[in-house]
């Protein structure tokens, strides 16, 4: 059982509390709230909860799962900050949402009920009596017309035995001999002359349940005939009702086997009789667990319960209630309610979340992992650039994170507030990239929508804008970002009114931008305006210290989406993936670690290497010992130009001190004096890199 610490007794935390109180699985240890008047600190009282106005001495008990209520980015943090390492923190805005749900139920409910009342009424206003009894002939069910007929109230006809209360009755009769007995006459003891209909409860199994009769004052009629004419009719008018319900209803016996359905129930679920009668209360369940056996096995009404039923997996709403006799569980009875459009709604009101969440960053500096030099001045530059209005181009491979990066500068800058706006330069087409940047007006161009369209930079306005793989870009969007950079407006495709625009620009490029420049492949002016701040984010290869980290972390992560508990990593398995290299960064690192938890058993909770797939190693370690070791022989001088001489020693001094520097870039630049994007230039030029230089090695 998860220990749960509410922090805030709010609208949110009462909720949160509240739904807490009902499930088995997490309990609540205590509550806290600076306002002692917090109504969820009452609530918390009246059941026995632990409340505190100080949440910071809870932090040393022994807590699974802090919930933070109070909407307070400030006390947010302070918990992010001194939590215990495996103590799950969730924000406040969880509360707000699971209060909007909690009203959404309430709804279904409320409409379940009026529809239950609805059914009630019409039963109790039919024109006929009915009478129920069991099979010790116990009155267990009498309507509101049988009580006129008789002339008895239901305190004295309810659970007590039929002769009591009509001696002439016939019921006892039909239980014993199990026949019907059809339009029998039958004077009461007030004199009243009825004509009823008796008939036995017989299950499926041959077992005798009971009786029922469905009985008619004729008294004040004068033709017999009538009377059962406004019978039959009253019957098809029941049979019609029943047709007509969009609610199905099912019921088993205190085994769990299902003793009837309706035509509703066939409708919704398609399954037929023949398919449920007889069969285990679960033979309908598609997924999820059978709301009958857990009545069954807690005598517990169960409300607003939803699953799938039938070969359709048709989802529904499901109320099951016990049936109890003289204190014995006779079965139970469920009405199910199919909630498809509810669902669709649902769905519909879950994306329109998602595009809201998807207009936001969703990481901050916390988010980043890594201690190792390069990845500590990579963030703190970030940190610095977040602070400033300055445009940041991010560098680096594939797979390092530096979409994270942007989002990490957004939410630490002055306009986390405001829009992010993420645009991945590569994945657009070039015939559209400029409508969808800039927008367009009405018009411009063949398909052009109504009113126009604004594009992602008057979206981001006093936000953010991420443009990734901006290396991409032609050299005629190059031109127009150019502009838009340097007059800070843009003019929609097919208009020529200036929109001014106040946009934090974020780049990222994996691309050799100078190597571009000098192929006339990109704008020697838009990359020193993209160039103010340069943030190289280093790749994992680099950093191979932060890999313990990372694994720690991806495992806490992927553990939440396939529903697993792994917690560790053997160190054999640890070292095997600090001996590779790495080209997928982060992102291949991610899906090794997928991987090894889907070869693991279910209840092992340490990754071991024999769970970790090959990583060509072994190959690499072949390789190194055939190559020869990377060097300048003097004699080959004298067969090259002066110029290829020159480029063979700068090689080899960029090699030999990048070696010494233990392949750190920064300070390999900062050695030879020379700017750090000319030494991605020249390293690029000659082709030298970590891995390269280690398997000659």
């Amino acid at each position: 059982m998860k220990r749960v610490l509410i922090i805030g007794a709010g609208k949110g935390g009462t909720a949160l509390l509240e739904l807490l109180l009902e499930t088995e699985k997490m309990e609540v240890v205590a509550i806290a709230d600076v306002n002692k008047d917090a109504p969820g600190l009452h609530l918390a009282r009246i059941h026995g909860i632990r409340t505190d106005s100080d949440w910071t001495s809870w932090l040393e008990q022994d807590i699974d799962i802090i919930i933070e209520a109070t909407g307070d980015e400030y006390i947010l943090q302070q918990i992010l900050a001194k939590r215990h390492r495996n103590t799950v923190v969730i924000p406040g805005t969880v509360a707000n949402i699971i209060s909007e749900l909690l009203n959404e139920k309430e709804t279904l409910v409320h409409q379940l009920q009026n529809q239950t009342s609805i059914q009630e009424l019409i039963m109790n206003n039919l024109h006929e009596g009915m009478i129920v009894i069991d099979d010790d002939e116990t009155v267990t069910f009498v309507n509101k017309r049988a009580q006129q007929i008789v002339g008895v109230p239901i305190g004295e006809f309810v659970h007590r035995p039929i002769r009591k209360v009509i001696d002439t009755t016939r019921l006892p009769q039909v239980l014993r001999l199990r026949k019907k007995e059809v339009n029998q006459h039958l004077v009461l003891e007030n004199g009243k002359k009825i004509i009823t209909t008796r008939i036995p409860i017989i299950d499926s199994d041959d077992h005798l349940r009971g009786a029922f009769a469905i009985f008619r004052d004729i008294t004040e009629v004068v033709e017999l005939a009538e009377q059962v004419t406004g019978l039959r009719e009253v019957q098809k008018m029941l049979e019609a009702i029943f047709h007509s319900s969009d609610e199905a209803i099912s019921v088993v016996d205190d085994r769990g086997i299902g003793i009837m359905i309706n035509p509703a129930y066939t409708k919704i679920t398609g399954l037929k009789e023949e398919d449920i009668v007889g069969k285990p209360a679960s033979v309908d369940i598609s997924e999820g667990e059978s709301m009958h056996m857990k009545v069954l096995k807690t005598r517990r009404a169960v409300r607003g319960a939803r699953m799938k039923v039938g070969p359709n997996k048709k989802e529904v709403l499901v109320n099951v209630a016990p049936i109890i006799v003289d204190g014995k569980l006779k079965g139970s009875v469920g009405v199910l309610h199919d909630v498809s459009e509810i669902k669709t709604l649902t769905n519909e009101l879950k994306r329109a979340r998602q595009i809201i969440r998807n207009l936001e960053a969703k990481y901050t500096f916390d988010d980043i992992i890594g201690s190792s030099n390069e990845m500590t001045l990579a963030i703190e530059q970030a940190k610095v650039g977040a602070r400033t209005p300055a445009t940041v181009l991010l560098r680096g491979e594939s797979g390092t994170g530096k979409e994270l990066f942007a989002h990490a500068i957004h939410n630490k800058s002055d306009r986390r507030h405001n829009k992010f706006i993420r645009v991945n330069c590569a994945a657009i087409a070039e015939s559209v990239l400029e409508s969808e940047l800039f927008g367009y007006e009405e018009g411009a161009f063949t398909g052009a929508k109504r009113g126009g369209k604004t594009g992602y930079f008057e979206e981001a306005n006093n936000g953010s804008i991420f443009l990734d793989e901006i290396g991409e870009l032609s050299l005629h969007m190059q031109a127009k970002l150019l502009r838009v950079l340097q007059e800070s407006e843009v003019v929609r495709v097919g208009g020529t009114k200036p929109v001014p625009i106040d946009v934090r620009v974020i780049t990222a490029t994996n691309a050799n931008l100078e190597k571009a420049i000098m192929n006339g492949n990109f704008r020697e002016d838009l990359y020193y305006r993209l160039n103010r701040l340069p943030i190289y984010i280093p790749p994992l290869r680099e950093r191979i210290k932060d890999i313990e980290a990372i694994t720690s972390y991806l495992i806490e992560k992927i553990n939440q989406d396939y529903g697993r508990n792994v917690t560790s990593i053997a160190e054999d398995a640890l070292q095997y993936l600090k001996q590779y290299h790495w080209p997928g960064n982060i992102r291949e690192l991610e899906n090794v670690i997928g991987r090894a938890m889907i070869y693991m058993e279910v209840n092992q909770e340490t990754i071991l290497r024999k769970h970790i797939p090959e990583l060509g190693l072994e190959e690499a370690e072949q390789k190194k010992g055939q190559q020869k070791e990377i060097g300048v022989d003097k004699g080959e001088y004298a067969q090259r130009p002066l110029h290829k001489s020159l480029e063979m020693v700068e090689k080899q001094i960029i090699s030999d001190v990048y070696a010494q520097t233990k392949f750190n870039k920064t300070k390999t630049a900062e050695m030879l004096g020379i700017s750090i994007r000319n030494l991605y230039y020249k390293m690029d030029k000659y082709k030298i890199d970590k891995k390269s230089m280690q398997d000659f090695a």
